[in-house]
């Protein structure tokens, strides 16, 4: 998979693969056009997506990363938060946040096995922004869990297992 930056906010696929990962057109919409998108092509079709901003000078948020329904369960979300690391600390950055919902149950699995540690938990934040009620897992998605990845500490293990 090649990784490569993009500016075609515009297209309708590049949304709808975001919305995979966030019900909101509104929020995309909202970070899209201020963070750095990278799409995941593959034999010339974009199957992966990520969004990265600047939230201060030295820290560095994954917005929205995605991958189409095919293509998932292949490594290739990995790929692009391994990549998204990578980006953050040739940027200078000291941290990488990602947020994510109570009930993202494989997502949380998968930030902590790359090194990425629960931070803090902003209550409500989905029920709160979200017109529609999200449930994953049988469970109401209501709290966003951030968690963090400090960049400056050498050689953080990514436990990632095959």
């Amino acid at each position: 998979m090649k990784i490569i930056e993009t500016k075609e906010y515009s297209d309708p696929s590049l949304f709808d693969l975001f919305l995979l990962a966030d019900p909101s057109r509104a929020m995309i919409e909202r970070y899209i056009r201020e963070g750095h998108t990278f799409v995941g092509m593959h034999e010339d079709r974009v199957i992966a997506a990520i969004v990265l901003s600047f939230t201060a000078s030295d820290v560095v948020e994954i917005k929205n990363v995605a991958v189409l329904p095919e293509q998932q369960g292949k490594g290739i979300g990995s790929l692009l938060i391994r990549f998204a690391i990578e980006w953050a600390q040739k940027n200078g950055s000291r941290s990488i946040v990602i947020g994510t919902g109570n009930s993202s149950l494989t997502q949380l699995s998968l930030y902590q096995k790359l090194g990425f540690r629960m931070d803090h938990i902003i209550k409500d934040f989905f029920t709160d922004n979200y017109a529609e009620p999200i449930v994953e897992n049988g469970l109401l998605c209501r709290d966003m869990v951030v968690l963090t990845r400090d960049l400056q500490q050498a050689n953080v293990p990514m436990t990632m297992i095959p």
